[in-house]
């Protein structure tokens, strides 16, 4: 169960860090005045603006005899830091104080937690189990050398907080179980006027579990075996996604994410480190880093202890390495693993099965509405699976066929191109294309 959890633990971080500070990484930045946007579990007093205390999180496992559940619950902490100057007898915060040159900054950083639990499945299945946990609160006064009496005041307020678990056998198959997974932030605070700020104080903040079981394994609920489909769709999931982690082909752990991710997603072996914002491009936020005036990079290093640490890791990078964040593209071969597509319909990447096997043959193609259709025909889109929110901005328009599919659990695909799109050949050259079904299409 560590090793499922250490494989796990270089995603689960980047998910508790995902948005903690953003481009361009300082405090005066319009867009870091507003932080903390995912997996937040506020106290149970304080429901404005769509905010919620827990999360819920249900999949299906399949353990073996005497199979021990591992669950690793992992937020982060606030801690308020706060720049204080000598006033009379007492102090007074400030915004900021400098001291022979460097800023320290009035800022709101965050300590990591972990709460562990293990339980037999056995268990789970007969009466469940409930874990409460209890977080202290704290701080620490730093002095500033050479600071006339200034200081930082670093100030934790306490959390509480319930983890529940509880199993069931899946109908059928009493091999199979149903397991729940809540987690709950129980924080007493009845300030009912506070702001999001001060809720935040007492919130769990970037809130996720990793689960690990020493027998048996987890299905997937992006891809389940056939005979899990129904009980799969009864999965009820709330504020959390869970996935398969670890090594592909690995079914012994699960991240149960705020943010919804494929199975076993991997951070990308050109990435150099956190920039914090995974749904940005590294290459992109690398190159503005870089760009950042020496003013700019002073105040990014009086922001934040982190935000220094990338600051000192994009300036040490190679002329190599930031090429090899450039436009990476893959095509893998056919007899291990996926063509390449761009979104739109289903990808033969999604949940229907990963196309496998030998390239189809040229004269590949599929009966429609008595209407042959292959490669050159061209077809109008009516997408009907709604995989894709881009798919309302496609229902209607004219495509090219270039290819047709089979994907491993015998589904057709249809690999076509907008016949508008100026792009089109430079994205067909490149095997980059827009997945349909036949039921997804009309031949012209």
């Amino acid at each position: 169960m560590t090793n499922a959890m250490a494989l796990a633990k270089a995603i689960a971080d980047a998910v508790l860090y995902e948005g903690y500070l953003l481009y361009p990484y300082r405090a005066s930045a319009a867009k870091n005045q507003l932080r903390w946007q995912w997996g937040v579990l506020m106290p149970p007093s304080f429901t404005r603006g769509g905010e919620h205390p827990d999360t819920r999180a249900e999949l299906l496992m399949v353990p073996s005899a005497g199979a021990t559940l591992h669950v690793r619950l992992r937020f982060l902490h606030l801690q308020a830091r706060v720049a204080e100057v000598p006033d009379g007898d007492g102090y007074r915060a400030v915004p900021s104080v400098t001291v022979a040159g460097h800023d320290h900054t009035t800022w709101d950083e965050a300590v990591e937690r972990e709460i562990d639990l293990a339980v037999g499945v056995t268990n789970l299945v007969e009466r469940g189990t409930r874990l409460p946990f209890e977080v202290d609160g704290g701080g620490e006064v730093e002095v500033i050398a050479g600071g006339a009496g200034a200081r930082l005041v670093r100030t934790r307020w306490t959390l509480r907080g319930e983890l529940r678990l509880r199993a069931d056998p899946v109908p059928g198959r009493p091999e199979a179980l149903k397991l729940r997974v809540w987690v709950r932030n129980t924080s007493p605070w009845t300030a009912a006027d506070a702001c999001r700020q001060d809720a935040l104080r007492r919130a769990l903040i970037s809130a996720h579990t990793l689960l690990a079981v020493s027998g048996g394994g987890f299905l997937s609920l992006v891809s389940p075996p056939e005979w899990a489909a129904d009980a799969v769709r009864g999965c009820r999931n709330e504020r959390t996604w869970p996935v398969l982690v670890g090594e592909q082909g690995r079914d012994d752990a699960v991240l149960c994410a705020p943010i919804i991710l494929y199975d076993h997603p991997r951070i990308a072996e050109q990435s150099h480190g956190e920039m914090f914002d995974a749904t940005e491009i590294d290459e992109l936020l690398t190159l503005r880093t870089m760009t950042l005036t020496p003013e700019e990079k002073r105040q990014v290093r009086a922001t934040d202890a982190r935000a220094a640490a990338l600051l000192d890791r994009v300036d040490g990078l190679s002329g190599e390495s930031v090429k090899r964040l450039h436009g990476t593209m893959r095509r893998e071969d056919p007899a291990e693993g996926v063509h390449g597509a761009a979104r739109g319909g289903d990808s033969a990447e999604g949940p229907h099965g990963t196309a496998r096997g030998d390239d189809p043959p040229e004269d590949a193609h599929v009966l429609l509405d008595g209407v042959l259709v292959g490669k050159g025909s061209r077809v109008r889109l009516r997408p009907v699976r709604k995989a894709d929110a881009h798919d309302m901005f496609l229902a209607g328009r004219i495509a090219v066929v270039h290819r047709v599919m089979s994907d491993v659990d015998g589904g057709t695909h249809l690999a076509v191109t907008l016949e508008d799109d100026l792009g089109a050949d430079l994205l067909a050259a490149s095997g980059l294309y827009r997945y349909f079904g036949p039921e997804e299409v009309d031949p012209l």
